[in-house]
């Protein structure tokens, strides 16, 4: 197996997304042995903003590009290539202000591009290349929003999330959510972390088991 693992955070350390993302990798390597970790992240490299130079070289054939379009789209291509590498994908990230943070957005930006990611079909159709991955989102929040939270409808990073990625085929995605962990007594962050790694453990179990089925 090969993971593709993402951190967001900007707080190094202190960050409760990069503490469980690192406890689910941790716990998937005594899973799997062989596990090969390929690591990124965005809050130490945060990829470039679209550009009106790449935004015309994305939609131009390759072998019409100019050297200045190539170079423009070097990042992305690379981060395309990266994701495509891998079968098993973890993001981690916090929320912020209801949604994903804007590295992340700037990643999203980068990795949904025609004829890397997915392609379209002669009849017009959209057909995603990341059907075969498996994808974990990692999510921390300072709030609570589950269901019957006053705030639960104002979760617009989960239906982001399984759009942007839906796009490019990954059809079933898991998420495991810790909320509340900043606006929270201290029982509640206590137990909403201790529920995360319990679905964190679950979830490498479940993988390591079809890795070895498929074995």
């Amino acid at each position: 197996m090969k993971l593709l693992h993402v951190d967001v955070s900007p707080k190094g350390a202190r960050s409760t997304s990069r503490a469980l993302s690192a406890y689910f990798v941790e716990r998937l390597r005594t899973c799997v042995p062989g596990l090969k970790v390929d690591y990124l992240d965005l809050a130490a490299h945060p990829p470039m903003h679209v550009s009106e130079t790449f935004t015309a070289a994305a939609y131009t054939p390759s072998a019409d590009r100019t050297p200045e379009m190539r170079a423009a789209l070097a990042e992305s291509d690379a981060l395309c290539e990266q994701l495509l590498a891998a079968d098993t994908l973890l993001f981690a990230m916090p929320m912020y202000n209801w949604s994903m943070p804007s590295v992340f957005k700037a990643y999203v930006d980068a990795i949904v591009r025609a004829d890397l990611t997915y392609v379209v079909t002669p009849d017009g159709h959209y057909h995603g290349r990341l059907r075969a991955q498996r994808v974990l989102f990692l999510t921390t929040r300072g709030a609570d929003l589950r269901p019957g939270s006053p705030v639960a409808g104002l979760d617009a990073l989960t239906p982001a999330l399984r759009a942007a990625f839906g796009f490019v085929g990954v059809s079933d995605p898991l998420f495991v959510d810790a909320q509340p962990v900043q606006f929270a007594r201290p029982e509640e962050r206590s137990e909403a972390l201790a529920r995360a790694r319990s679905e964190l453990w679950d979830i490498a179990d479940l993988w390591s088991a079809r890795v070895a089925a498929a074995a």
